[in-house]
């Protein structure tokens, strides 16, 4: 467990160092119990944006790679957010802003050693212009 808890920390330095960018992660807001208008479908959806910093933000032509420290990730499930893992939380959150972009998440993998993550790699697919 050291040897993960060391790896986790050696990944956030690195993420630091390597870019700093500060990316939001955008998930639908929870719905309002007992509003007509939610349970119609007319309210505006709402979202809340929890930050995911600091990350490493790679953009190529089509697609654009995102680097996040495992235990912000744990910070988030952890938080009794609802979600029972990360990849559940990659699945369904909205997107990830980027300097007011929102960018939509195809893919999440996690590196791992001894045991435990340190890493999520998000792949992100640009809005259509």
């Amino acid at each position: 467990m050291a040897n993960a808890e060391g790896a986790e920390r050696i990944a956030e330095t690195a993420l630091r160092t390597l870019g700093g960018w500060k990316a939001m992660l955008r998930l639908s807001a929870p719905a309002a119990s007992g509003s007509a208008a939610e349970e119609l479908g007319l309210a505006t959806p709402q979202f809340q944006d929890v930050s995911l910093g600091p990350v490493a933000f790679r953009k190529a032509e089509s697609t654009a790679k995102l680097l996040v420290s495992a235990s912000v990730v744990k910070k988030i499930v952890g938080a009794g957010s609802g979600f029972d893992s990360a990849d559940v939380l990659f699945e369904t959150a909205v997107g990830v802003v980027l300097d007011g972009v929102v960018y939509e998440i195809t893919d999440s993998v996690a590196s791992g050693a001894n045991s435990g993550e340190y890493c999520w790699c998000l792949s992100l697919k640009a809005p259509a212009r």
